[in-house]
């Protein structure tokens, strides 16, 4: 599993020219499975996503997590992520979790993130288009 954070202002999701989700500041989470993520590995990046502290606290340092500055979590999925570009120029999604498997999966890892956080989603295998004001800037990418 990888996942690229982006401490954010905001973040929205369009669809078709419609708005489908939006938050106010928080996280923009992309998520990719893997062929080998399971449960625990959801759970997993579920547990640091909660915990990481990267919003400043009162002193300007990195010392607060989502949940003490009481923003939202934007999670879109991203099978793209998986090509590691050490390769070729032409990207690869071979490590990428079956679409099927994969869509199972997102589902059931925002329903483990949204029992801690309030989670607005992208939809699986859509053609979305995402605007964000990425705060700081923050960027972090996580593999599981």
């Amino acid at each position: 599993m990888k996942i690229v954070v982006q401490r954010v202002k905001f973040a929205k999701v369009t669809i078709d020219e419609q708005l489908h989700s939006s938050i106010e500041k928080g996280l923009l989470v992309y998520v990719c499975l893997e062929k080998l993520d399971t449960t625990e590995t959801l759970k997993k990046a579920v547990d640091k996503l909660i915990k990481l502290r990267i919003f400043e606290d009162e002193n300007g340092k990195m010392n607060k997590n989502i949940k003490d500055i009481q923003g939202e979590i934007m999670s879109v999925s991203q099978f793209t992520l998986s090509w590691d570009g050490k390769k070729g120029n032409r990207p690869s999604f071979e490590n990428a979790m079956s679409p099927k498997e994969a869509q199972l999966n997102y589902s059931l890892f925002n329903k483990f993130l949204s029992e801690h956080i309030k989670v607005q989603t992208g939809r699986f295998a859509a053609d979305m288009k995402i605007e964000s004001l990425n705060d700081g800037p923050v960027t972090f990418h996580l593999d599981f």
